[in-house]
């Protein structure tokens, strides 16, 4: 089990390309990133935590380009896992975003994993064009058809909503696999669909029965017929040394923490102190 940094980007907030390098410096293991193109300001969607149309937070008006963001951040660090959490795939065009990402992974030497939502705010996917009903479907094809472009020398696709003749595109990302972790509630329906087309589960911020859901989690797993285990990303409040000692028992293999990001000397100090709470060794200068 390792231990990641999650920002909640803004352009109020410090910058990728300062915040990461003292993420890696501190000892963690990843940095990942949210996504939200933009937020329509008549809204009929409840959000997740508020229950109806309120945000519990301004910076979903002001979030970064994921993108853009872990690139800046790949420029200026040789070590971290590069990931979102989440981004929303089914919002851009599939083709460009598959390049996106490879030039992602390119760049910097296969450290990229694709953390995706199916989209709470479906006011935002209807500017999309989405069909709030299909979005799993069309989800599902967009990593289809990705996956596709990043693996075969001349790849074709034909879905529902994602459509290519055979095609030329690299480059192609580094790593054999992209990993894909999902970020949902942990019921069921979710953990199936995470089953066919995914490689792990990233919880909710409301989560409480993480051991209940990784055990059905795993058991829906199993009888899809995958193998191994899948990864399992927790987001986290609070180090507290017997809970995480249970979720490494349990199979969870990375737990986030979320930072103050208003200035150097903040997250510098909050880093610093979470770490040690972690026993996390500095990274070697």
């Amino acid at each position: 089990m390792d231990f990641g940094i999650v920002q909640f980007t803004s352009d109020r907030g410090l910058k990728p390309h300062v915040l990461a390098p003292l993420i890696e410096k501190a000892g963690f293991a990843s940095y990942y990133v949210p996504e939200h193109g933009h937020i329509p300001t008549k809204r009929e969607a409840a959000h997740p935590r508020t229950g109806d149309e309120t945000l519990p937070d301004e910076r979903y008006m002001r979030t970064l380009d994921p993108w853009t963001s872990l690139a800046s951040a790949a420029a200026v660090t040789e070590r971290i896992r590069l990931a979102t959490a989440v981004a929303l795939p089914v919002q851009s065009d599939p083709i460009t975003l598959a390049k996106t990402i490879a030039t992602l992974d390119h760049i910097s030497d296969g450290r990229v994993t694709l953390g995706v939502g199916f989209g709470w705010n479906l006011d935002e996917l209807a500017d999309h064009n989405v069909p709030p009903k299909r979005r799993r479907t069309m989800l599902r094809e967009y990593l289809e058809a990705m996956n596709v472009l990043w693996t075969q020398e001349e790849a074709e696709f034909d879905g529902e909503f994602v459509r290519f003749g055979p095609s030329w595109a690299w480059p192609k990302p580094p790593q054999s696999h992209i990993p894909v972790q999902v970020g949902a509630a942990g019921n069921e329906k979710n953990f199936k669909w995470i089953a066919r087309s995914a490689d792990g589960w990233i919880t909710t911020p409301g989560e409480e029965d993480i051991e209940g859901s990784v055990a059905l989690l795993k058991r829906i797993w199993t009888d899809a017929g995958r193998e191994g285990d899948p990864q399992v990303v927790v987001l986290d409040f609070k180090p507290v040394p017997e809970k995480l000692e249970k979720w490494r028992e349990i199979g969870v293999t990375t737990v986030l923490y979320g930072l103050p990001d208003d200035s150097v000397e903040r997250a510098s100090g909050y880093l610093a102190k979470l770490a040690g709470k972690l026993d996390l060794a500095p990274a070697a200068v």
